[in-house]
């Protein structure tokens, strides 16, 4: 009978408040259901956190093209006494953060002032583990250097080859480095 009563009451109701406490009803549907999808789903913090990372990349890698389109193509080199294109030690730290790319050139020219990593380049068929292209604040220079990992007489070894990276080459679409200086 209660029941009865209280349907009868909001059948009474006036019918602007019935339309408001439809909307209001509606409203916390729509509000719960996304709040139960959002913790179902939801990545929200995380995907902010992606989006603004890659959008940063993104930027950062625009004035990277920007800066390497503007380089002459060519060997670029970080010192006086040649016909190459010398840079600016602001340029030159850009070039470095910029340069990605590591060519069998020089690879072959530095392995050939470190025996073992030569050695182990060769035994298991040119392979190259890693490279890398660092700027170090402390010295204001550029290093690249790379990785050799492979079984020497059944042992496994690993050899890390790195120097200065004197010049880089580039062709306008990106920029490599040249010249790797270890000795």
């Amino acid at each position: 009978m209660s029941r009865e009563n209280y349907l009868s009451k909001i059948k009474d109701l006036p019918e602007v408040i019935k339309k408001f406490g439809g909307l209001v009803t509606i409203t916390i549907v729509i509000f719960l259901s996304f709040f139960i999808l959002d913790n179902i789903f939801g990545e929200g913090d995380e995907l902010v956190k992606k989006m603004k990372k890659e959008e940063e990349r993104i930027v950062e890698s625009r004035k990277l093209n920007k800066l390497i389109s503007s380089l002459p193509s060519g060997i670029l080199v970080t010192f006086d006494g040649t016909d190459h294109h010398r840079l600016t030690d602001d340029v030159y730290e850009k070039v470095c953060n910029a340069t990605k790319l590591i060519p069998q050139r020089a690879i072959m020219g530095a392995n050939f002032l470190n025996y073992r990593a030569h050695e182990i380049y060769t035994i298991n068929g040119n392979k190259i583990t890693e490279t890398f292209v660092k700027w170090d604040k402390e010295k204001n220079k550029c290093f690249a250097g790379f990785v050799v990992s492979g079984k020497n007489v059944g042992v496994d070894e690993t050899i890390t080859v790195s120097g200065e990276a004197l010049s880089f080459l580039s062709t306008g679409i990106d920029t490599r480095v040249y010249f790797i200086k270890n000795f």
